[in-house]
């Protein structure tokens, strides 16, 4: 059954029918055609997905909108280079924080490193999911950097574009639209490199998946990138919940 979606300034946005449209099509092109269906739309930047995003999109229209999460648990390099990506291509990026009522009451009652004995959802749910709901809620819909050889365990299926339903509500429908879903890690380098586009330096060190300081480490040679994120825990539960696909509270 199609998904169909009302939106401003569009009747209608049938998400199956859109997805069939874009399935095979240029990074380029699904961003060009995101762009021209809505207003309200926002690219979730972090990581070197998402500056390549920011890269392609900032060619095709320079008043992007851009928003990224600070969970207070960064590494000095990252904060660097948000500032880095925001100077080097004039963007106001949004930046979202963690609830500090909530913030505080976990940290008093967990501490600072209970995701090493009893997993990373409750950290992140309160430092990365709260907030990023807070800031969909504002807008249509929005762009992400992820690609399905990402994690074949829970990104192999990421379309070009979805109805998000890990974020929609009752009479609210978001959709999330993918672009490098069908790119290699490679083809993501390659276009970093050949563009000049900046990046973080913890790359240049063995980071490949760069997320909070406590929970990222350098991989070894020939280990998939989403081995250096939440190490200590099953490969299969290496997400935190920003693109679930079940409504989250």
């Amino acid at each position: 059954m199609s998904t169909t979606i009302a939106i401003p300034d569009v009747v209608s946005l049938d998400v199956v029918s859109l997805e069939a449209e874009l399935t095979g099509k240029s990074p380029q092109a699904i961003l060009e055609k995101a762009l021209s269906l809505f207003d309200d739309i926002y690219i979730s930047f972090s990581g070197a997905e998402d500056v390549v995003l920011i890269d392609m999109a900032h060619k095709i229209k320079k008043d992007i909108k851009v928003f990224s999460l600070d969970t207070g648990r960064l590494h000095p390099e990252t904060y660097q280079y948000i500032d880095r990506v925001r100077k080097h291509y004039g963007i106001t990026i949004e930046v979202m924080y963690p609830n500090t009522e909530a913030l505080e009451k976990f940290t008093q009652e967990k501490g600072f490193f209970s995701f090493y004995e009893d997993g990373h959802k409750e950290c992140c749910t309160v430092r990365k999911v709260a907030p990023l709901r807070r800031k969909l809620a504002t807008m249509d819909a929005w762009i992400t950097g992820q690609r399905q050889d990402q994690s074949p365990s829970t990104r192999d299926s990421v379309p070009a574009v979805q109805a998000d339903t890990g974020f929609s509500g009752p009479g609210r429908n978001l959709v999330k639209f993918n672009p490098l879903a069908n790119w290699t890690s490679e083809e993501t380098w390659l276009y970093i490199r050949t563009w000049n586009v900046p990046y973080n330096p913890l790359h240049e060190r063995g980071f490949i998946s760069i997320g909070c300081e406590p929970c990222t480490r350098p991989v070894l040679p020939n280990q998939h990138e989403r081995e250096g994120r939440w190490w200590w825990e099953d490969a299969t539960k290496k997400e935190c919940g920003l693109h679930s696909t079940t409504n989250q509270k």
